[in-house]
């Protein structure tokens, strides 16, 4: 698996995730089964949130043998500093670890997201706190709208931001462009969301597969050539389906990586026109 910088940290993290939405609802054994696959495939970058069901349960087990070697990556969706300190205080405790690589606001959406979060007693100080603790390393938020992630990259020097990088919400609706270029102005890694994502669902309630909210690529060719394009963009790495076996596909699509082409892009824009977008500009 091939790997990127985080940043100008110098770590570096595998070009795609194991996303923690996999071992949601699965056996202990099988949890154990799927981390020990990662690894085995050259994965070092864990991504899990509490708003998972019970991934962080599964999660903390299967993966502590291998905690001091990966880059474990949390969030939370709590917007004041008390409660988002209890959070991150339980998540520590069910990923059995001392401390997270990368701690995230959970998926900023709206204004009130915003000023809540950076505001007097917001999640924000818990934050800075929890990174001169050493509870956490570095900082950062996923986003639901570019306006938003735009201004919190205003407001705070953060490390990272997690944020779609799919085809179809990219050459349907415009969101994502803004805040890759954002982020490499003020040298902000960029960490990729929805890559092997096909378009939204008219009912979110009516899902192909229980893990995944959207229309996922369940065509080998097809995911393949969206991850590629999503890895092709200046991005440290992607985070792929929580579906077990769609993070499978996709793990094995990632192994022999190769730029996209401009043929392929066009491809790939012929194949979102008309389809719904994930996210447009503002909100989910």
């Amino acid at each position: 698996m091939q790997t990127r910088e985080y940043g100008n940290t110098g770590q570096q993290l595998s070009i795609v995730a194991f996303a923690g939405i996999v071992v949601k609802e699965e056996t202990t054994e099988n949890s154990s089964r799927y981390v020990s696959w990662a690894i085995e495939q050259g994965i070092n970058y864990f991504d899990v949130a509490p708003g998972y069901g019970n991934a962080q349960n599964m999660l903390g087990p299967a993966l502590e043998q291998y905690r001091n070697d990966v880059f474990l990556a949390c969030k939370t969706n709590k917007r004041d500093a008390v409660s988002a300190r209890a959070e991150l205080e339980d998540s520590l405790k069910l990923l059995r670890t001392d401390h997270f690589d990368l701690y995230q606001m959970h998926a900023m959406t709206t204004e009130e997201d915003l000023e809540v979060a950076t505001g007097s007693g917001g999640a924000l100080e818990t934050f800075v706190k929890a990174r001169e603790e050493g509870l956490v390393r570095h900082l950062g938020f996923s986003a639901h709208s570019a306006e938003v992630a735009i201004e919190l990259m205003n407001r705070f020097d953060f490390d990272s931001v997690l944020f779609p990088v799919n085809y179809t919400t990219w050459f349907e609706s415009g969101f994502g462009p803004q805040i890759l270029q954002e982020a490499e102005n003020r040298g902000v890694a960029r960490l990729a969301l929805k890559g092997a994502a096909h378009h939204a669902l008219e009912d979110r309630n009516h899902r192909v597969r229980e893990k995944c909210w959207y229309a996922p690529i369940e065509d080998k060719d097809l995911l393949k050539l969206a991850l590629r394009w999503t890895l092709s963009q200046p991005i440290t790495a992607a985070v792929p389906p929580g579906d077990p076996e769609l993070w499978h596909m996709a793990v094995k699509a990632a192994q022999d990586f190769t730029p996209i082409t401009d043929d392929e892009e066009e491809e790939l824009r012929e194949n979102a026109r008309g389809r719904m977008p994930l996210f447009d500009l503002t909100h989910a």
